[in-house]
């Protein structure tokens, strides 16, 4: 299982980037799948994900403003971020529990400037 994150980069506050994760070698559909963000000096903490199904959850500082969607047939998940906050920043990183198995995507840095 491999997954590929990116999208990152440096945007001004109140703008837009959109982090995609390309999974192989498992489908997207039966798993659950998240994304998570890493601020220097803080822990990693869960920014959105799909549980099982289609249902989807948010952290709450990014309620609002963070999308998460995927494409089955490209086996490929999305994070659309509007409204960006130099809080935001961080290093993104997507996840996906196959059974008991993790497996981490290698992150994608996102830098907002204020």
């Amino acid at each position: 299982v491999q997954l590929q994150a990116s999208g990152g980069g440096l945007v001004q506050a109140g703008g837009s980037l959109r982090l995609s994760c390309v999974a192989s070698g498992i489908s997207f559909r039966l798993n659950v799948m998240r994304w998570y963000r890493q601020a220097p000096g803080n822990q990693r903490e869960l920014v959105a994900g799909f549980t099982h199904g289609d249902r989807t959850d948010y952290a709450d500082s990014v309620k609002g403003r963070f999308t998460i969607s995927r494409d089955n047939v490209r086996n490929t998940m999305y994070l659309q971020m509007n409204s960006l906050k130099p809080e935001d920043t961080g290093v993104y990183f997507c996840y996906v529990l196959v059974s008991v198995h993790e497996f981490w995507g290698q992150g994608t840095e996102v830098t907002v400037s204020s």
